[in-house]
């Protein structure tokens, strides 16, 4: 699922493609949405929420879409063939005179008045790439249930939006903490937070997400004789491999933590973050 640096992204680049200018084609391909018809209305501006995409229009109407699993928008010149997929998994087509965006396998795709968009956002936390950031919000709220573990807590919207189980991952791994700590428990909770937002800040403008300050260089944990592999993030897809901190072996375990969190696997370091899900420091490896 896209985090919020990676919606932020797209956002950016849908309003690049479309604001300031009036729709000269629009075709909307869901049930409830089939008889709209928003052709000659201009794009005022497409912003992100957390990790839903706001598309508004003049006349005071928004076309509010969250990508999921599979969403994705391509925007294309005109002319240019569509290559994002099938035609059968468009979901929506928005065009102007110069550029088309496409949307396929949008999971989520409501119309409503713009006044009325909290009625798809307004459940969000404070918004981590948002204008009206507000840290102190965003820490009561994760502390309002001190016994909650700190990856579910992380990745509640309603906390603090934006941040998908990669952020997750490398957030707990950075405040040296399991992702199964007791949030109330964790030292220092005002560094969560904090954290958070300059972690995505720094990637927002970035294809490729880093964490870590090596990024592709070799670091001494992995030899010439090693496999291989990706150093841009601490432990996040690094299931066997050396910890770049401390040379133990990077785990996984499947979160179990409840609906928020289902069929995700959290990665971390024993050594670096003791506690398992069991509370054992060292759980047998997957």
């Amino acid at each position: 699922m896209p985090e919020g640096d990676t919606v932020w992204r797209l956002a950016q680049r849908l309003h690049d493609a479309l604001a300031g200018r009036p729709l000269t084609h629009c075709d909307l391909r869901v049930p409830r949405l089939a008889t709209v018809d928003l052709t000659g209305r201009e794009v005022s501006e497409v912003v992100p929420r957390g990790k839903h995409l706001l598309t508004r229009f003049e006349g005071g109407l928004t076309l509010h879409c969250h990508l999921r699993m599979d969403g994705t928008w391509q925007v294309y010149a005109a002319g240019e063939r569509w290559r994002g997929g099938p035609a059968h998994q468009i979901r929506a087509v928005l065009g102007t005179a110069e550029r088309t965006a496409v949307g396929y396998r949008l999971p989520v795709l409501d119309l409503l008045r713009t006044a009325d968009e909290s009625q798809v956002v307004g459940h969000l936390g404070p918004d981590l790439l948002g204008p009206e950031w507000d840290p102190g919000e965003a820490l009561r709220r994760l502390l309002a249930a001190p016994e909650r573990p700190l990856g579910e807590a992380l990745l509640d919207q309603r906390n603090l939006a934006g941040i998908g189980n990669v952020y997750k991952c490398e957030l707990c791994f950075l405040l040296r903490a399991s992702p199964w700590l007791p949030i109330g428990e964790l030292p220092g909770p005002e560094r969560v937070p904090a954290l958070a937002k300059k972690l995505l800040e720094a990637n927002k403008r970035r294809t490729a997400r880093t964490t870590t300050p090596w990024g592709h260089r070799p670091h001494p944990f992995e030899g010439r004789g090693g496999a291989r592999s990706d150093r841009r993030l601490w432990v996040y897809g690094r299931a066997g491999l050396p910890c770049l901190r401390c040379g133990g072996t990077v785990r996984t375990s499947d979160s179990g933590q409840g609906p928020a969190t289902d069929e995700r696997v959290t990665y971390w370091c024993p050594a670096c973050q003791p506690g398992g899900p069991d509370g054992r420091s060292a759980p047998p490896a997957r």
